[in-house]
């Protein structure tokens, strides 16, 4: 590979030097950092060539640490902390700071292993903690005794063999299914690790110390004193006596960490049972909000309105979620952990918001049904109504001098019911009308009806009707269905003239059933499906938003409107009251 060098700076471009610094891979950081450090420690601790060794070790472990992210800007007192470390173990100089050292890079390394599902990618991971831990225990403890010399074998074998896991570390490549880069790191199981190896590191030491033996025993006797201690330690964390164990102790107190998070949880849903407006709920649970120990403030910022709660800081983390924008104030720089904390606070007062702003749309938009459906019915009132008045007045203008007489009368019997509808439908506007109103007798709305139509070419069929029957039926109901469906059957009738319509009154059990028949084409299967269940075209038909409201209004009243026949030559529709549905004959 060829470095094209600018020749009047001498420097490589900046473009090329970030690609290959970007063509390196977490593995080959790992492996070069590794390399360096077995380097210096190969070398006496002394030795310039081991202090440049050390130095360029832990310039390549910053390129690889995960404790901070890349794209991070570090702030000065992060700078500061680095350069001391750095400074402190390059001049230092001693194996006690060594074994601290690499205990670290240990634990460090450790501590990302359970985060790593894939077999293939732990592979770089666990040759780097076979070196670290090989390297720690075969060469640096060793020299932590003035006295112990190592076998010429033991020093080839950490010069030359130990070096071959670092080197690999090179080569190994992780599957491209987890994200490259993304180091993982739990921070229990790393101050575990951690404490493991100063524990055995300085149990080697002191069983070493003590019994003036040989290092490998010491270091076998450490090994198996830890491994006793975590067999212990095992059975008292999960035992099977009445003892609820070290395991059940330390959930609980882990748990009871999230106290506080679960108190208001349970004040914001008790607030969301209580409270519709959804303004008013935001700002009820910012205030609880800010009653957590580590929230100093809230600030909170919806479509039409804002708040704030408690002070600020400026530690601030922001979150969005829907309509809702929260600002949470914290005392302190909060850790990674507490940021998911937060969102998911965050997250469910977004919820809880969202869902209030849905249920007040709904309502908004049950109330225009409600207008919607009641101006429409009564829009179809009026229409009936209108269509009586045209009906007396083609009567009048087609009646000669004989009837004159009976027109008259008509006028004086029809003019005043006429009123009398009009007048109770615009009543409707302003209240409900009482259901004893809407009662009449069976027989005098009958007759009524017959007088309204007498002109029309509508056959009236009565079973069983007479002055002196005592039945009652829903005026208003009976009213608005029988003029739409004959309305409907004479609009049919001008596009098919000689149509016969009928128009049948019959009492049964629990009130009165009407049906209005002709003898024209069926209603079409794509309209009879969807016409009491929704709005539909009344070009062709005359079959639209009347019957719809109808319907609902005859389950009002428990009753039914439907289609009972629809076949050739016999077309009806029945309004029957609910016990009678679906006998088709009283």
């Amino acid at each position: 590979m060829s470095v094209e060098i600018n020749p009047e700076s001498g420097q490589v471009p900046p473009g090329r030097a970030a690609r290959l610094i970007r063509a390196l891979r977490q593995e080959h950081w790992l492996s070069m950092m590794l390399v360096a450090l077995h380097g210096g420690l190969i070398l006496e601790l002394s030795d310039p060539l081991a202090r440049a060794l050390l130095t360029t070790h832990f310039g390549l472990f910053l390129l690889w640490q995960p404790l901070w992210r890349g794209e991070q800007r570090l702030v000065a007192r992060q700078v500061v902390l680095i350069l001391v470390g750095g400074a402190v173990l390059v001049a230092a100089g001693r194996w006690w700071l060594m074994a601290l050292w690499i205990s670290v890079l240990f634990s460090l390394i450790g501590g990302n292993m359970p985060a790593i599902r894939n077999v293939r990618n732990r592979i770089g991971s666990m040759l780097a903690a076979l070196y670290l831990l090989s390297i720690l225990l075969m060469w640096v403890v060793p020299h932590l005794f003035e006295e112990q010399a190592l076998p010429p074998v033991v020093q080839a074998i950490v010069r030359y063999g130990l070096l071959m896991p670092a080197i690999l570390i090179f080569f190994t490549r992780s599957q491209t299914t987890e994200r490259q880069g993304v180091y993982v790191l739990d921070l229990f199981y790393s101050v575990l690790l951690f404490l493991l190896v100063i524990v055995l590191v300085l149990g080697s030491f002191v069983i070493k110390q003590a019994s003036h033996g040989n290092y490998v025993l010491a270091l076998t006797q450490a090994l198996f004193g830890i491994a006793l201690f975590l067999i212990v330690l095992s059975l008292l964390w999960d035992p099977r006596g009445g003892f609820v164990g070290i395991g059940h102790l330390v959930t609980r107190y882990f748990l009871s960490v999230g106290i506080p998070f679960e108190r208001w949880m349970h004040s914001l849903a008790a607030m969301a049972g209580r409270f519709d407006d959804a303004d008013k709920f935001a700002a009820l649970a910012a205030e609880e909000m800010v009653a957590l120990p580590w929230v100093s403030g809230v600030g909170w910022k919806a479509v039409g309105s804002s708040g704030e709660v408690g002070e600020r800081s400026k530690h601030v983390t922001e979150f969005s979620f829907g309509g809702l924008g929260v600002a949470v104030y914290t005392r302190f720089s909060p850790s990674p952990a507490l940021v998911l904390h937060i969102r998911l606070l965050a997250r469910l007062l977004g919820d809880y918001y969202e869902s209030k702003v849905r249920a007040a749309q709904q309502r908004r938009n049950a109330y225009m049904q409600a207008i919607y459906e009641t101006g429409s019915r009564l829009t179809h009132d009026v229409k009936n109504l209108l269509q009586s008045l045209r009906s007396l007045c083609n009567a009048a203008e087609t009646s000669g001098g004989a009837d004159a007489e009976a027109v008259r009368s008509l006028m004086r019997r029809q003019l005043p019911q006429i009123a009398q509808r009009l007048q109770t439908t615009l009543d409707k506007l302003a209240s409900d009308v009482s259901s004893a109103s809407e009662q009449s007798k069976a027989f005098d709305w009958w007759e009524g009806l017959k007088r309204r139509f007498a002109y029309e070419p509508v056959n009236f069929l009565e079973a069983g009707l007479t002055p002196d029957s005592d039945g009652i039926l829903h005026s208003e109901l009976f009213d608005s269905v029988s003029e739409n469906l004959l309305q409907n059957a004479l609009l049919k009738r001008r596009a098919a003239p000689g149509l016969s319509i009928t128009i049948a009154l019959k009492a049964c059990d629990g009130g009165y059933a009407l049906t209005v028949c002709d003898d024209g084409e069926p209603v079409a299967d794509f309209v009879a499906e969807r016409l009491f269940e929704a709005p539909v075209s009344s070009s062709s038909s005359g079959l639209g938003v009347g019957l719809y409201q109808a319907c609902h209004f005859a389950k009002e009243r428990n009753h039914v409107l439907r289609l009972l026949s629809n076949e050739p030559g016999r077309v009806c529709f029945e309004l029957a009251p609910v016990e009678r549905v679906p006998v088709a004959q009283c």
